[in-house]
């Protein structure tokens, strides 16, 4: 970092030099400095910022993978006020997949994939028997295929239903095949957030707790954040704060996923939604806050692509994946497109100035990817003559 030229729109703001002086020192920003950046510094100086450390690690670099999601079951006990997939055992719109269903869900895409991402609801009746089973089954018919799996909430139903600590769900179900946690549902971590929202989820402790677990057998997760219900500014820094203290003592938290409240008129009606500067911002501060957590993504299933854009020129260096099917955000009002090739991903990272770098799930191996067609698709008109 210190070899390159600091952005003007930095410098050029007394807050956002000081807290770069403070990361050229290896200084961790501290939360009354994050507060701070939320409230007094100007976005473009903020996305300058965040969009340098980004650079400087990754250089010009965007990830993304050949991912598929597949939801597992919209039958859920809770009913989260936030959630709109979530659907009563006998409502006519409720479904649970079988392991054989779940194969062939998968087996569509199998040949053009190396990810598939699989949450659910708290079904009432699963057990980790039933997880065991579409786990080693999807490993028996495609070996290659990492499965990228459960919440913290679901990790801590399926132990309650089957009668098992934490570690040792996970560490059955990492030996039937479960390779990592895609970090969903840790909402706001400051748990009188959590009771208004989400009430009868796991306490902010639990998920971090869950996740500690998980890393200790070696087995990599993603962390996330939703933003724009009823939280303050002061809950968005202390849950960053809280990822961050939890990855000084397990180290297994490789991507951080922030992503806004999709609200409608029925669900959560108090809530505040967040602007789009107010992403890009909340984007930023996580890149320039979270110093030990290698990747930030902007998740354009729930961003869109337009955001994803200018987020990956804000301090984001992943932008997810082709996807294949998507429910989640999109039950709760997406219109983000979920058929999206590699070609038509890198074409978005190309459009930013930037390089698409194709990555495997742990991002232990890269490549940069080259579209056949690799011009653009949009050329202004040259006028000639007057």
């Amino acid at each position: 970092m210190s070899g390159m030229e600091p952005p003007a729109a930095v410098m050029h703001d007394d807050l956002l030099k000081s807290t770069f002086a403070n990361l050229l020192d290896s200084r961790r920003i501290q939360t009354e400095e994050g507060e701070a950046l939320f409230h007094h510094a100007s976005l473009s100086g903020l996305a300058s910022l965040a969009d340098f450390i980004k650079r400087s690690r990754f250089g010009n670099q965007v990830f993304f993978n050949d991912n598929l999601h597949v939801n597992t079951t919209n039958v859920c006990t809770l009913a989260c006020r936030f959630c709109a997939f979530r659907k009563g055992v006998r409502h006519s719109e409720s479904y649970s997949l079988s392991p054989d269903e779940f194969i062939s869900r998968i087996e569509p895409y199998a040949n053009s994939i190396d990810e598939v991402h699989a949450v659910g609801g708290l079904h009432p009746e699963w057990t980790i028997d039933h997880y065991a089973e579409m786990y080693s089954k999807v490993k028996s018919r495609f070996p290659w295929i990492h499965i990228k799996s459960l919440t913290a909430i679901e990790v801590k139903n399926i132990a309650s239903r089957s009668g098992l600590s934490i570690i040792d769900t996970l560490r059955i179900l990492k030996l039937s095949g479960l390779d990592s946690l895609p970090g969903g549902g840790a909402e706001i971590l400051v748990d009188s957030i959590r009771d208004r929202i989400c009430r009868g989820k796991e306490s902010s402790d639990e998920y971090l707790s869950i996740h500690a677990d998980a890393h200790s057998l070696g087995m990599p997760t993603n962390c996330t954040m939703l933003f724009g219900t009823i939280e303050s500014i002061s809950d968005r820094i202390a849950h960053l704060d809280k990822l961050r203290i939890q990855q000084d003592s397990s180290g297994g938290f490789q991507c951080f996923v922030p992503y806004p409240f999709l609200p409608d008129k029925s669900r959560l009606p108090e809530a505040r939604p967040a602007s789009a500067d107010e992403i890009i911002r909340v984007i930023a501060i996580s890149r320039i806050m979270l110093d030990n957590i290698p990747h930030v993504k902007a998740y354009r299933m729930n961003i869109g692509d337009h955001l994803a854009s200018i987020a990956i020129n804000s301090g984001a260096d992943d932008i997810d994946g082709t996807v294949g099917n998507e429910e989640i955000m999109h039950e709760a009002g997406s219109t983000t497109r979920i058929d999206y090739s590699r070609d038509e991903l890198s074409r978005l990272v190309e459009s930013s100035g930037l390089i698409p770098v194709k990555r495997n799930s742990d991002y232990s191996h890269t490549e940069i990817y080259v579209r056949e067609t690799n011009q653009s698709e949009l050329r202004l008109p040259v006028l000639t003559g007057t």
